[in-house]
């Protein structure tokens, strides 16, 4: 199987401290079903105190997020109108709420799924 990787840009509030919260950032969206098939990782710029920082968290949590909210105690998504959705990340050094285009995450989901069953060749 293969591993999906995409860069996506998302506009971010919070109340750590990133650079320019109000200019959209870099995201980077990760997949690899040899590590964990059932959870995706999403990659954060951060501060030059705590570095990026990469969330990861079920798969199903962010698919079922585009429809309804849902969460856990650390990452939460939501539908936000009907072209954006939100996710939500709770730490230590605050709470992170990025902001992303639907498609964005609908078109990761969907390699994510074609990623897990794709054949290995030798």
């Amino acid at each position: 199987m293969s591993a999906v990787e995409q860069y996506a840009r998302a506009h971010i509030v919070t109340d750590a401290e990133i650079p320019d919260e109000t200019d959209d950032i870099p995201v980077v969206l990760r997949y690899d079903p040899d590590l964990d098939p059932r959870s995706v990782r999403i990659g954060l710029p951060g501060s030059h105190a705590h570095g990026s920082h990469e969330w990861t968290f079920s798969r199903t949590l962010l698919e079922q997020g585009l429809r309804a909210p849902v969460g856990t105690e650390e990452v939460r998504v939501w539908p936000c109108g009907r072209v954006q959705a939100v996710v939500e990340f709770h730490s230590d050094h605050g709470v992170s709420v990025v902001q992303f285009d639907s498609r964005t995450l609908m078109r990761f989901l969907r390699r994510t799924y074609l990623a897990a069953e794709t054949p290995v060749t030798q």
